[in-house]
């Protein structure tokens, strides 16, 4: 019931088109022949003239009309007029103006030859992994032979569109989803190339296909959704493992350069125990080991004389004051 739908609304299109390629010079001659057969009719009414005459006479001027309503034809720029003369065709005519004989040529179509714009889709296709898909697309063509436009297809309107879904639904059997989700431009341009190759001996060329999208099962969506989502947790895994194992790598190089040299060590050790210390609040834990090689007592003991030697000699000299009894 589509197709034929589709089709009747084609003949109409073109039923519609035939009369606005009547112009409007044959219309105002078609009436300035019917305005001279009637003034002449009247006059020769009132010349006392028989009415069979008058009859005459008015008809054949309304046949001028009818023959320059029919004969006179304009073709738009963009497209031309199939001629047909006692049903054989006889050529192309447009754009501008031609004649045509009356009753025994007619145009049955007109060819418009602009870049034309077909949106299809393909609806639960099955990829080569058996993933049902829709699919949509949009086809860019264009008419460049309009003789066998219009005489290799009856509609090549529709004919071009199944071609294009057909091609549509063999390509998607051909690929998994993982390519087709990836890789639609090599699609687009092998669709081109197939429907390209059918619609060439009707006359007509497809200039590019686009794939607007690509829709698939919502179940199906969340799944892979979760696997990308686990596969960039696994990449971060991976990423903090090299970074840790960076970080051993310096720690051992580090380690080599403090084994020679102690001096060093103590001195790193020093200051990063100073780096712990120097925040207000700050509580470090020093193992014993590290106090008694880097002697961190009597450090500790003489930076503690140092803070509290003020006091101490404060209070020396407050006891020096006081008078003995």
């Amino acid at each position: 019931m589509k197709n034929t739908t589709y089709s009747s609304n084609s003949a109409i299109v073109n039923n519609s088109d035939q009369g606005s390629h009547i112009s409007g010079i044959s219309a105002f001659m078609f009436i300035v022949a019917l305005v001279i057969g009637f003034a002449g009719g009247l006059m020769m009414f009132n010349s006392g003239v028989p009415f069979g005459y008058i009859l005459l006479y008015f008809g054949f001027w309304f046949f001028i009309g009818v023959i320059f309503m029919y004969s006179l034809r304009v073709a738009q720029q963009w497209e031309k007029g199939v001629l047909l003369r006692l049903g054989k065709f006889r050529g192309l005519r447009g754009p501008g103006v031609f004649w045509v004989m009356p009753f025994i040529d007619s145009v049955p179509a007109w060819i418009d030859q602009r870049v034309k714009v077909t949106p299809y889709s393909a609806e639960k296709t099955l990829t080569k992994d058996t993933v049902p898909v829709n699919v949509d697309a949009v086809l860019f063509w264009v008419i460049w032979d309009a003789e066998k436009a219009a005489l290799e297809v009856e509609d090549y309107r529709t004919a071009i569109t199944w071609a294009a879904q057909t091609a549509l639904r063999d390509l998607i059997g051909q690929m998994a989803l993982a390519d087709i989700l990836l890789g639609r431009s090599i699609m687009d341009a092998e669709l081109q190339k197939i429907i390209d190759q059918r619609t060439t001996p009707w006359g007509i060329t497809v200039q590019s296909v686009e794939i607007r999208d690509v829709v698939i099962p919502a179940d199906l969506e969340d799944a892979m959704s979760r696997q990308a989502q686990a596969e960039r947790e696994r990449q971060a895994r991976v990423i903090l493992g090299e970074s840790e194992k960076q970080i051993a790598e310096n720690f051992a190089k580090a380690a080599e350069s403090y084994q020679n040299n102690p001096v060093a060590l103590h001195l790193r050790a020093m200051n990063m125990l100073y780096e712990g210390l120097k925040e207000k609040g700050a509580l470090v834990i020093v193992p014993s080991s590290a106090v008694e090689s880097m002697n961190l007592g009597g450090i500790s003991g003489l930076v503690a004389m140092s803070a509290t030697a003020p006091e101490m000699i404060n209070a020396a000299n407050k006891n020096a004051a006081v008078p003995k009894k």
